[in-house]
């Protein structure tokens, strides 16, 4: 999950963007829900064995990262190396997930460096210097004690961390990315020399050490999105002659030495080690799906236990159908994934993006598109979505009147609900509330704009669920 390119309004709600119908549940259980027919969802609940790790999910979910901006940050004056610290509200976020009965957990964006960063409240795990792997440790153990597998998605943004957070960005050349929204901007970004490359790969390793250290039970590296491994792959980003550039091998060299790297500082064979991927990019002469095809082979040869599919960049984004044959079937890169599965052997592949009804997601599965199903936006919607469709209790995800591309934000507010402990999170199927949320985000971008160059939050609006889901029910 990504910042959206606008500060207001643009489109149609992501739920009027593919044809569906909605049912009425009513009180405080969510107002509107996506209907689906009733389908039977064992399917679902079938566990998942990693070939090379042995470690087995109970299920068929994996919760996608998303960017929580729930840690603690440097005060003015305060050294950057205090940001990134788990909060409690941070550690309360992952205890619902993992009370959620949730196969896969991958916690979104760890950062690598304290000033190379997604955004305000991000997590970062550099280094120990204040005994932050035990507060870590705790985040891992509320994840864990349900049975999830609790992963940890290793990020750099390299060109694209915000001007006022990451003032001198770095990436495989120094194209820059030229586009501002809500005050934004992105500065023009250094090449990476050749040892530095070395150096960045050990910067991976490091990280993933103590990962393990703090309880993970393996490691995403993060190669989608426009994040530093993608401007690697893209040869839109990547204008390199030397042996990090030209074909795609060379474009993916740093990504399979970084694997290299973690395995050879996470000496266990049971640490998981998976990667994100974009499917597409949705711009002319981005990473293509033959690019993607060709990778996921190379990455499991290099014995990688699973391959998250995605798409899209901050310059194309990709949280919105793009094609007339995926909206029945829900997901956005259902027939990426279709065209990569079979040519797996070992490496599983789950798809992001998406689904929302039982049926949609069973049909993936036993239609052999994919292995698992990866859910983000919903999941902040109602955490226990994944245990209430096995249960049987719903067969569809809230309807979402959050208008395009602004649905990423109002999903923000909703995870800092959940860490607040509030006892509902906005219903975003409720028009009155989403029209509260959205003069509430205004409010915010005008506040946030007013400061710059200082950054004081995360960027999402707060609100006070009125028309809320209880989840606790």
């Amino acid at each position: 999950m990504e910042y959206d390119k606008t500060a207001g309004p643009s489109g149609a709600p992501e739920a009027k963007n593919y044809p569906h119908e909605s049912t009425a549940s009513g009180g405080k259980d969510g107002r509107l829900r996506v209907k689906g027919p009733q389908a039977d969802v064992s399917v679902l609940g079938q566990p998942i064995t990693f070939a090379f790790s042995g470690r087995t999910a109970k299920n068929r979910f994996l919760k996608a990262p998303m960017t929580e901006r729930l840690c603690h940050w440097n005060k003015e004056g305060e050294d950057i190396n205090a940001r990134g610290f788990p909060s409690e509200e941070y550690t309360r976020l992952y205890q619902r997930w993992g009370e959620g009965e949730i196969g896969v957990i991958v916690a979104g964006n760890l950062m690598l460096r304290y000033d190379a960063v997604e955004a305000f409240g991000n997590p970062i795990l550099q280094d120990d210097h204040d005994n932050r792997t035990e507060a870590f440790r705790k985040v891992a153990e509320v994840s864990k004690a349900h049975g999830s597998l609790f992963v940890a998605q290793l990020s750099h943004p390299g060109r694209q961390g915000g001007a006022a957070l990451n003032p001198n960005p770095v990436s495989a050349s120094d194209v820059q990315l030229k586009i501002e929204w809500a005050g934004n901007k992105f500065n023009k970004p250094r090449a990476l020399s050749v040892p530095e490359i070395k150096d960045m790969v050990k910067i991976w390793g490091e990280t993933a050490y103590l990962c393990k250290k703090a309880g993970f039970d393996g490691v995403q590296v993060h190669c989608a999105h426009g994040y530093l491994l993608a401007q690697f792959l893209s040869s839109t980003t990547n204008l390199r002659t030397d042996e990090y550039g030209g074909n795609f091998e060379n474009r993916s060299r740093i990504t399979f030495e970084i694997i290299d790297e973690i395995k050879r500082r996470v000496q266990d064979p049971s640490f998981i080690i998976c990667v994100k991927l974009n499917s597409v990019e949705f711009q002319p002469g981005g990473q293509t799906p033959d690019d993607c095809k060709n990778l996921c082979l190379k990455l499991e040869e290099a014995g990688i236990d699973f391959v998250d599919l995605s798409g899209g960049t901050f310059e194309g984004r990709a949280f919105e159908h793009k094609k007339e044959s995926t909206k029945a079937r829900e997901s956005y890169f259902i027939e990426f994934a279709e065209m990569i599965r079979p040519l797996l052997k070992k490496t599983k592949v789950y798809v992001t993006g998406g689904f929302r009804t039982a049926s949609g997601m069973v049909n993936a599965v036993r239609d052999g598109a994919t292995d698992g199903v990866g859910i983000g936006r919903p999941l902040g919607a109602e955490p226990y979505l994944c245990k209430e469709i096995l249960e049987g209790r719903v067969t569809g995800a809230i309807e979402n009147f959050v208008p395009l591309p602004l649905n990423t934000q109002g999903t923000g507010t909703q995870l800092h609900q959940i860490g607040l402990d509030e006892r509902l999170i906005s219903d975003w199927s409720d028009e009155g509330e989403v029209k509260r949320w959205v003069e509430a985000n205004e409010k915010e971008t005008a506040r946030k704009i007013s400061i710059l160059p200082n950054v004081d939050s995360s960027g999402y609006a707060p609100l006070r669920p009125e028309v809320g889901f209880d989840y606790l029910r």
